[in-house]
């Protein structure tokens, strides 16, 4: 059951970097980026590596994401993503 998860995960990590490269919107890349570091935190706890999984976590979904955010929103990214729809 647990090999089952694992693949699931992998491929989960692979769908997630092939789907950043084809994104054309900012916003969905770090949705994308936020999800890929969240499923390498739920792999590293699975290989029994606590300390790396609370890393991942915190710096990859979290800090990394919100600076993100921030530098989208300072360069009105995100306003100019809306105008364009």
């Amino acid at each position: 059951m647990i090999k089952i998860f694992e693949t699931i995960l992998l491929l989960g990590l692979v769908v997630c970097a092939i789907a950043v490269s084809f994104s054309k919107k900012l916003l969905n890349s770090i949705l994308i980026f936020m999800s890929y570091s969240l499923m390498m935190s739920v792999i590293w706890i699975l290989l029994e590596s606590p300390d790396l999984a609370i890393t991942e976590a915190a710096v990859g979904a979290g800090v990394t994401s919100l600076l993100f955010f921030v530098t989208l929103k300072k360069i009105h990214a995100m306003e100019e993503e809306k105008k364009n729809e």
